[in-house]
């Protein structure tokens, strides 16, 4: 029960902590703490998508999770053991002509994006999803509810 008890207790605010600083900050503590080649990627990826929207928001959720969003979350990135993955929250709505989708693939909503070690994504076509995705927030459209029959 120890090792449960630190985990949860390493999770929790404290003070002086996290609280107060910004999404980015964290984010980019995040990203210096990793110091591996992860870190390098969730750098890299998160350089390509402000660059695909300078009006990016960043977003530190779920207990340390970095979130990008533009009326809406685009994408989410985490970091594993052996994968860094990038998560967009409507992917399965969104044209993947360089297949950069390689993860989470059979849900109805969201796509992934696994980047192992040694691996590079293809900036351009990365960059387009990013604007794909925005562009998929901002026009407020979801799948069509079904309307109840009178």
């Amino acid at each position: 029960m120890q090792s449960l008890w630190n985990f949860q207790d390493e999770n929790m605010k404290k003070p002086g902590g996290s609280q107060g600083q910004s999404a980015s900050a964290l984010i980019s503590r995040r990203i210096a703490e990793l110091g591996d080649w992860r870190g390098e990627t969730l750098g890299r990826m998160r350089k390509l998508i402000r660059e695909a929207d300078p009006d990016v928001v960043e977003e530190w959720k779920w207990m340390g999770t970095p979130v990008w969003s533009h009326d809406g979350i685009i994408c989410t990135g985490e970091s594993y053991k052996k994968v860094v993955k990038l998560t967009f929250a409507k992917g399965a709505s969104l044209q993947d002509p360089a297949r950069l989708f390689n993860s989470s693939l059979d849900g109805n909503v969201r796509r992934a994006i696994d980047i192992h070690e040694g691996e590079e994504v293809d900036g351009p076509a990365f960059r387009a999803l990013i604007s794909q995705a925005v562009a998929l927030n901002s026009s407020g459209k979801s799948k069509p509810s079904k309307k109840a029959k009178p």
